[in-house]
């Protein structure tokens, strides 16, 4: 069977690696007949591999379809890749009397054409000539290893034949099963040529990984690097990118509550949680969100935090001393972070004034100890930490202002044998 490999693709059998890449092809090669796969073959598709076959082109499924399909998942867009050139494309089309829309991609080597009232995006297989980091000029080719090449991560470079063979040049599968991302090739390369793959990267981390902050070293390296990179990108391709990001957020996100916070906020540096709490009504959607992007701990108690208490407290600035309540939390939590929880819900809320107050606040010790409890006679652990709640809630009252003997005068000493 080798011996007739050999003959059949001898023209590309010049160099060891291609010879090696070759028989891994066919030494490994898998078949997928799953249910999903087997659903996209509608009336438009069938007819569409025909043509192509007649015609000698080839033709098969691209990109992300076809890690859905390894998913388990029935792709909801399905790219298509060919050898055949937009030129060809188009003859072959007209002759068959099949109707082309949007040409808007021609240039780039994407033909749409209409079959069965489906519309089915072919892109003829391309090498990048030169980037700049936003733009690439490219030139078609026939090598589908070079296309895979030219993609961004490993478990998008993926081709898929209509009898179901996985074409997968760079371990993509592997990848897949064992929920790693990991960019083709070079990390540097790959982010260099299109500085939106820093997004594409952590879009698909959410969605592949299982574990959070298991990110390779040299691939979290590459993106500080370049992360600067994104300014030159236009807000239009960056808030395409970011709407796919946010398919976790709820379908009745508030968008006037947004709105109003996203003024409340501006000059403050808010955390992007402070800003991205706004679109939760409960904090069960922040929970979902977490599920779906596996964010980190911190920014999961942040919008839990926000979420809970961004009406609470504010209804409690009626008092004589607006800042109290917030002051008064922030005692009772006793966390090293309730601070900064506290500073970016007064962002959300807008209160710039009471911001600065807390900024320049250090929080006072409470002056009592269980031990000076014990002094007084009183033994008991249930006991020493009731009294000593008592004693907290006195001194909040206070402003924080009562020392150690006047709350002590508060407790009332146990009776002892004799007196």
């Amino acid at each position: 069977m080798l011996r007739c490999l050999y003959h059949w693709h001898r023209p590309v059998l010049s160099c060891r690696w291609n010879r090696l890449c070759l028989l891994k092809q066919y030494l490994f090669t898998m078949k997928l007949q799953s249910p999903e796969f087997q659903s996209l073959f509608t009336e438009g598709l069938k007819n569409l591999t025909e043509l192509f076959v007649k015609e000698n082109h080839e033709l098969r499924i691209a990109g992300g379809a076809v890690r859905d399909l390894l998913n388990g998942v029935k792709p909801q867009d399905v790219d298509f890749a060919t050898t055949a050139t937009p030129t060809q494309m188009k003859e072959m089309f007209q002759s068959a009397g099949i109707r082309m829309i949007n040409n808007k991609g021609e240039k780039h080597g994407t033909i749409t054409a209409r079959l069965h009232e489906e519309n089915f995006e072919i892109t003829t297989l391309r090498i990048d000539v030169t980037t700049d980091g936003r733009h690439a000029e490219v030139e078609f080719t026939t090598d589908w290893q070079k296309d895979a090449e030219r993609r961004d991560l490993t478990i998008n470079s993926m081709f898929l034949g209509f009898d179901g063979t996985l074409f997968d040049y760079f371990d993509g599968y592997e990848d897949l099963k064992n929920k790693k991302v990991r960019f083709v090739g070079h990390a540097k390369q790959r982010i260099q040529e299109d500085y939106l793959r820093i997004l594409r990267y952590f879009r698909f981390y959410g969605r592949i990984v299982d574990k959070p902050g298991d990110h390779d070293a040299e691939t979290l390296e590459a993106i500080a690097e370049n992360a600067k990179g994104l300014a030159g990108i236009s807000g239009e391709r960056i808030w395409v990118e970011l709407k796919k990001i946010l398919v976790g957020l709820p379908a009745n996100a508030s968008l006037e509550e947004f709105d109003k916070v996203s003024k409340n906020v501006e000059g403050f540096s808010p955390k992007p949680m402070t800003l991205l709490a706004s679109l939760f009504k409960v904090q069960d959607d922040v929970t979902k969100l977490d599920l779906r992007l596996k964010i980190a701990k911190e920014e999961k108690n942040l919008g839990l935090f926000i979420v809970k208490n961004r009406k609470d407290l504010i209804k409690a600035t009626d008092s004589s001393d607006p800042l109290k309540p917030y002051q008064d939390f922030i005692i009772d939590s006793r966390e090293p972070d309730a601070t900064t929880r506290v500073c970016e819900l007064l962002k959300y809320q807008g209160e710039h004034c009471l911001l600065k107050e807390m900024q320049q606040w250090s929080i006072p010790p409470f002056p009592v100890s269980g031990h000076d409890i014990r002094k007084v006679g009183i033994s008991s652990g249930k006991e020493i930490g009731a009294v000593l709640q008592q004693l907290r809630e006195q001194w909040k009252k206070s402003g924080y202002q009562m020392e150690k003997d006047e709350l002590l005068s508060y407790i009332k000493r146990p009776k002892t044998d004799g007196y």
